[in-house]
């Protein structure tokens, strides 16, 4: 087990892989299909959100109904990520993702032949099911066969759809909203839900892992029936709080007060018990602990301001979804090549130094962003260019922490560490989509309230600068 160790003290380097040497072939293949799955399940939550107006007007539905098809796909993939671990561990990654791979294709199938809210909004959980394993999963093989040395490239490789999917998926939803029928935004998931499982089962390693070392843990059911419907009612109640512009309102309090005592229950039992859902003694190590601090603090501002940009240029400067979506394309692009080159140097540098600097990158981005908003006579490339200094930050702070947190973990800790980094990228994404709205609609959604919001959230990634200056201050790769 893990244990603190003292200030600036080396990790001792763990073997690089289960079987010995890493085989740089098999680690590409893996990539390969991991990048496609997790391409497909990102651009599709992004592209849904785009067309819930046109959804609505197709089914005659108010769009507090039909936005339950993003909600039911959100609470169906907080519910299934922590049994990622436990899945692995007893089919072996390949079939769970495997599996994965087919529920979401599956879901997107049914979602396309949906009749009327109801059945979209069922079928929208069937693809949260598949979707809620796709990223922890596809992490987790990632790093079993990644070289210790190597792991950051490998990293930025299987980070670079969770960061560039949220641009891209608005402008290929406005296109296919407006040149196609609502179908296609579930019927192009197809052939890639096809080829990602014929690549799968073509090109992942093999697993038995009930073959190997001792017998797969079993479910621990009391603690999947704590943190599933925990997470689930968590994220409900922030959404709906979200919304509302009202934490206190009873359909945003009861379920965020009752998911809360559910997880602080999972989490007192998770440290008592001998093979809980989730290995929450992950955090007695230290760097992986300033990683999921660092983490948290930084995806709540980053992937909170996400619903910012389009409604400053659909509301303030009068734009269309599509065009919307193509100024943020640029701040996409600096966020995926800034991010392969952090991943990679990151290999060979001071994580502290790297981290902490990106983080503050950011803070200063969005403080420009801030500054440009709040002027109504602002000219669109100069809030374009302040996106592109915060997205410099975000490509060098993401995957990179993802890295250091995990690199000199055991193997067999890897699929835990893997979940609960998800967890805590889901929840912290949530809260800061939350809070950022209720103060957005508590300010105004004027240059002034923006202004606001920005700033709100400038101080959130400056935040995230003290749990990356307990980041290792020595070269890990």
């Amino acid at each position: 087990m893990s244990t603190l160790r003292p200030a600036g003290a080396a990790r001792p380097a763990p073997p690089a892989g289960p079987t010995g040497p890493p085989d740089s072939t098999a680690l590409y293949r893996v990539v390969a299909v991991v990048v496609l799955g997790t391409v497909m399940s990102v651009l599709d939550m992004t592209i849904v959100n785009v067309a819930l107006r046109r959804l609505s007007e197709s089914f005659g539905a108010p769009l507090e109904t039909i936005q339950w098809t993003a909600t039911a796909y959100t609470l169906a993939l907080a519910a299934v990520i922590p049994t990622a671990g436990w899945a692995m561990s007893r089919i072996g990654a390949r079939r769970t993702y495997m599996t994965a791979l087919a529920l979401f294709t599956l879901g997107s199938l049914l979602a396309a032949c949906a009749w009327d809210a109801g059945s979209l909004i069922a079928f929208r959980a069937v693809q949260g099911l598949g979707g809620g394993l796709l990223q922890p999963v596809g992490m987790a093989m990632g790093m079993r066969v990644a070289d210790r040395a190597r792991l950051g490239r490998a990293m930025g490789l299987l980070g670079l759809p969770i960061l560039v999917g949220p641009v891209a998926g608005p402008v290929l939803g406005g296109w296919l909203v407006d040149s196609a029928s609502w179908q296609w935004i579930f019927l192009i998931n197809l052939p890639v839900g096809a080829l990602a499982l014929l690549l799968a089962a073509r090109l992942l390693p093999k697993d038995a892992p009930a073959a190997h070392g001792p017998r797969p843990p079993r479910l621990d059911v009391p603690g999947l029936l704590m943190l599933s419907p925990g997470l689930a009612l968590l994220l409900y109640g922030l959404s709906r709080g979200g919304e509302r512009g009202d934490f206190t309102a009873p359909g945003a309090l009861l379920p965020t007060l009752a998911g809360a005592v559910l997880a602080a229950a999972f989490v007192r039992r998770a440290l008592t018990v001998r093979a809980p859902l989730l290995d929450l003694r992950l955090l007695r190590d230290r760097t992986f602990a300033a990683g999921i601090g660092t983490l948290a603090l930084f995806t709540c501002g980053y992937f909170g301001s996400m619903l910012l940009g389009p409604l400053y240029w659909q509301q303030e400067r009068g734009l269309s979804a599509t065009a919307a979506g193509l100024l943020g394309a640029p701040v996409g692009l600096v966020v995926g090549t800034t991010m392969q080159v952090a991943a990679r140097r990151i290999d060979r540098a001071v994580p502290r130094r790297l981290i902490a600097a990106g983080c503050a990158v950011a803070a200063v981005g969005m403080a420009l962003l801030a500054w440009q908003t709040g002027t109504a006579e602002a000219a669109p490339w100069r809030i374009v260019a302040a996106g592109m200094v915060m997205g410099v930050g975000a490509g060098m702070t993401l995957m990179p922490t993802m890295t250091t947190a995990t690199r000199d973990l055991p193997p067999d800790r890897l699929a835990g560490a893997s979940t609960a980094l998800s967890i805590n990228a889901q929840l912290a994404a949530s809260v800061g989509t939350a809070v950022l709205s209720v103060v957005l609609g508590t300010a105004g959604q004027d240059p002034t309230g923006f202004r606001l919001t920005y700033a709100v959230t400038a101080a959130l990634l400056a935040l995230a600068v003290v749990p990356s200056l307990r980041l290792p201050s020595h070269r890990q790769g």
